[in-house]
């Protein structure tokens, strides 16, 4: 059965999450430790639980969520995996980093290319890759069907949705593929957002103010 690992880290307050099942494979996504207190966080828990780490994804490229992605390279030898309408969000970090407080960042390009339908396996789990752009042009979702996990970035929050006036971002365009696309999971689905508490699909149908069933639009 697959086991979540939330880490907070930076001043984003950005979620990281760990996913691995009782093979000890393990999969790391969004890193974003920056500090050395943070990386030795992800670090000594990895290495007390006995894991493997095999697979680096992010969900997307904005800068809290990438911040680690050279330390997990680095470190176990990972690939960096996105999905490819990422690749100029990535690119633009290493121009802006030092201005939100990051001047240490050091970029790590993409060497492998995620795609909507092809499922992210390790271990005894597969996860399906679903595209839901609006927040980002390449933002996508992570869902193990067998424990109903969507591990979900910056798509939806608990009673709110990621924010789309950033570059690539569009607020139509996210509101439709949350409702086409997460939506159309099963609502007892537990989301793992990027930032802030965990929350459930049926829950957000009903009473989240942008996409719920209630939603003023």
């Amino acid at each position: 059965m697959l086991k979540v690992k939330t880490f907070t880290f930076n001043p984003f307050q950005e979620n990281t999450y760990l996913l691995y099942d009782e093979t000890k494979e393990v999969i790391i996504i969004d890193p974003g430790c920056y500090e050395k207190r943070e990386r030795e966080a992800l670090h000594a828990f990895i290495s007390a639980e006995g894991l493997k780490p095999v697979r680096l994804l992010n969900t997307h490229c904005h800068i809290d969520h990438v911040l680690g992605n050279y330390f997990v390279n680095q470190s176990y030898k990972l690939p960096l995996e996105i999905f490819a309408k990422e690749e100029p969000v990535l690119a633009a970090v290493a121009s802006y980093a030092s201005n939100y407080g990051f001047p240490a960042y050091t970029p790590c390009k993409a060497e492998k290319y995620l795609e909507e339908g092809v499922p992210v396996t390790f271990g005894n789990s597969s996860l399906e890759v679903i595209w839901v752009p609006g927040h980002a042009p390449g933002h996508i979702v992570f869902y193990d069907k067998d424990s109903k996990t969507c591990i979900g970035g910056d798509t939806l929050f608990q009673g709110s949705i990621g924010r789309t006036d950033l570059p690539g971002g569009d607020h139509q365009t996210l509101l439709t593929a949350i409702k086409e696309k997460l939506f159309a999971l099963p609502d007892d689905t537990t989301v793992y957002p990027g930032h802030g508490p965990s929350t459930q699909i049926g829950i957000e149908k009903i009473h989240n103010p942008f996409v719920g069933k209630n939603a003023s639009h």
